[in-house]
C-alpha cells in the first residue's frame, strides 16, 4: 500500500466517523426536545423528566439504544 494514499485515507476515514457521531448525537438530542415534552408535558414541567439534554446524555442515550439494538439483532433467526 502507497504510505501517501494511507495517510490521506486513515485521516479521511476518522473524519467521517467524527461527522457521524456528531450527527447521530444532534439527532437524540433533537428527538428528544422533540418528542419528550410532548409525551410527559406534566413530568417536564414538575422537571422529574428533563426537556432538552446535554451532549454527554445524547451520547449515553445513543449508545444505550446501540447496544440494545445489537443484541436484538443478534438473536434474529437467519431462516427464510
Amino acid at each position: 500500500m502507497n504510505k501517501t494514499w494511507c495517510m490521506v485515507f486513515v485521516p479521511g476515514i476518522f473524519a467521517i466517523i467524527a461527522v457521524a457521531v456528531v450527527i447521530m448525537l444532534l439527532v437524540v438530542k433533537l428527538l428528544w426536545a422533540w418528542t419528550i415534552p410532548d409525551l410527559f408535558p406534566g413530568a417536564v414541567q414538575q422537571g422529574l423528566i428533563a426537556g432538552t439534554i446535554s451532549w454527554w446524555t445524547a451520547f449515553k442515550v445513543a449508545l444505550f439504544v446501540a447496544v440494545f439494538a445489537g443484541l436484538a439483532g443478534g438473536r434474529r433467526s437467519h431462516q427464510e
